[in-house]
């Protein structure tokens, strides 16, 4: 009876002992080491999230790598790293603090019979009860705590994952959105950039941009890894990602070669303009005339017209004047030629406009016009018609016609001949011949007008010529390209001291056509609004009057 009642006394006593350690324990997780560890887990997690010092080094921040000299988007993937450093800061600081300051010193000094601070107790009673009534509690307080305090920071730190998965994928979303806007802005406003450089005049699908800052080249400026609205160069400069963004203003070159692409390119669609005729046929000077009769327009407000660039300025510059030093414009030589860029814009609609003026020799035979490829890219064709080349026009002349023929020197290749070796390859290269527009200017006008031996230009140019044995001619070009109008024009009337701002607008005529056809609502300036194809303004003659020495007026 007395064993039994012996144990029964142990046992109360041994489950007074559990008792009074759990209620040591809820007080010591409830009140003290439940919210220090949490607090110390969410400053360990605050302060992995740093540095937060200016200027201090980060040795988990990727270096610049790989063909792009930006560095890598703090979305893509270090934003990730942070987080996982974070967490495993606030965790390891939570079990830190449990098991450095709370079990390895605090209980075990309770354990040994000594106060928390490690301060010997005096009373052997003092010390009995520390070790038996005070130290089992607080280090089951201490585990509690610590495991409370991880299950609480793990609910915040996978909510916070989750929070960033979701800031994540909105930035990953966000890269083909933006590309998409950007390549479908594109192709609505039928944008393709071309090299205007010879020798290249690639497809450029993406600049090669220079950063201001250290001049180094970024092939890959657009959303993406190194960044949705911009990236973040080397040298610390940053760079815009978007067209919208303020991309346009940096310095643009090509992939391929290098050089240099106007500001306005890939920001308006393109017009790729090229001068077709036989060498001395009076491209390079109907070119300059266009050009001057482009900003005649400008100057009666009907359009804005500004060069592409500073090197499009001189050239026009240069041709200027040499044409008010010599009156003529030497034939176009130097190889392949480099595109004169222009931004032509009548209201809210824009053109980047690519003049080419190759040489005469380009167009001889097939063989070289293969290698203009540029021609691949055309989107209307001017043909330099100097019908004082074709034999059929110079055998309809007097002999004192022939010679004045022979002194505005005439080319050694007649329109038919260009337009024979010019049409397959044309063909050929760009597969859309059908649909592409050709605009025929006949020049020389001022020598034409003062031939008796041909019948004047009148409004009906494509009559005209039929009447003087280029009948074929007319006829090849209706059938062959999409849509065929024709002027004649005097280019010496146009350009060189005093020229006649009237001459300089019609030479602008058939460019401004061809921009109508672009989409640029530029149709009411070439007078198809006012009468019939190549209408030809002239003064009233009187009988007596004759052609000598006369310029067209209009």
């Amino acid at each position: 009876m007395k064993a039994g009642t012996n144990d029964s006394v142990e046992v109360l006593v041994v489950l007074a002992l559990f008792g009074w350690a759990g209620v040591v324990a809820a007080a010591v997780c409830g009140c003290r080491t439940l919210w220090e560890f949490l607090g110390r887990g969410v400053l360990a997690v605050w302060r992995g999230l740093g540095p937060w010092q200016t200027g201090r080094a980060d040795p988990r921040l990727a270096g610049v790598g790989g063909g792009e000299p930006a560095y890598p988007a703090y979305w893509w993937r270090q934003s990730w790293a942070d987080a996982l450093a974070a967490g495993r800061a606030g965790l390891r600081a939570v079990w830190s603090a449990c098991t450095g300051r709370w079990l390895h010193r605090i209980v075990r000094n309770l354990f040994l019979g000594r106060r928390p601070s490690g301060r010997p107790a005096v009373m052997p009673l003092t010390r009995f009860l520390l070790a038996v009534l005070v130290a089992p509690g607080t280090a089951a307080g201490a585990l509690a705590g610590a495991v409370l305090a991880t299950v609480l920071l793990g609910w915040a730190l996978l909510l916070f994952g989750l929070l960033l998965a979701v800031v994540w994928l909105g930035w990953a979303a966000a890269v083909p959105v933006l590309r998409g806007l950007e390549r479908g802005w594109t192709l609505v406003r039928g944008i393709r950039v071309r090299c205007p450089h010879p020798g290249c005049w690639a497809p450029v699908a993406l600049p090669v941009y220079r950063c201001p800052g250290c001049r180094a080249h970024h092939a890959g400026l657009r959303p993406g890894r190194h960044g949705v609205l911009g990236h973040v160069c080397r040298c610390g400069h940053r760079l815009p990602t978007t067209r919208l963004a303020g991309r346009g203003k940096l310095t643009a070159l090509c992939p391929h070669c290098e050089q240099f692409l106007p500001r306005a390119a890939g920001a308006m669609r393109v017009v790729h303009t090229p001068l077709v005729g036989g060498t001395s046929s009076g491209k390079t000077m109907l070119m300059a005339a266009m050009v001057e009769g482009l900003h005649a327009w400008a100057r009666q407000g009907e359009l804005r017209v500004e060069y592409a660039g500073i090197d499009d300025q001189r050239a026009q510059t240069g041709i200027t004047q040499e044409l008010n030093r010599t009156g003529w414009a030497h034939a176009t030589t130097g190889g392949p030629p480099r595109a004169l860029m222009l931004t032509v814009a009548r209201g809210r609609r824009r053109r980047l406009l690519y003049l080419y003026d190759p040489m005469g020799e380009s167009v001889s035979d097939a063989e070289r016009v293969r290698t203009q490829r540029y021609l691949a890219h055309t989107d209307g064709v001017v043909l330099v018609a100097d019908v004082l080349a074709d034999p059929k026009v110079r055998g309809l002349l007097s002999p004192a016609d022939r010679d004045r023929a022979d002194r505005a020197r005439p080319s050694s290749q007649g329109p038919w001949e260009t337009y024979q070796r010019l049409t397959g390859e044309l063909a050929a290269l760009t597969g859309r011949r059908s649909r592409m527009s050709v605009a025929t200017v006949v020049t020389k006008r001022d020598v034409l007008d003062q031939l008796a031996s041909l019948p004047v230009p009148g409004a009906h140019l494509g009559e005209w010529l039929t009447g003087i044995g280029l009948g074929g001619l007319v006829r090849a070009l209706g059938h062959d390209f999409g849509a065929a109008r024709y002027w004649a024009v005097s280019a010496h009337a146009a350009t060189g001291t005093g020229p006649l701002e009237s001459e300089q607008r019609r030479a602008a005529e058939p460019v401004l056509w061809l921009l109508a056809a672009s989409g640029l609502r530029t149709g009411p300036l070439t007078g198809s609004g006012g009468g019939p194809a190549g209408r030809l303004i002239r003064p009233r003659r009187r009988p007596d009057e004759t052609r000598q020495g006369r310029f067209s007026k209009a």
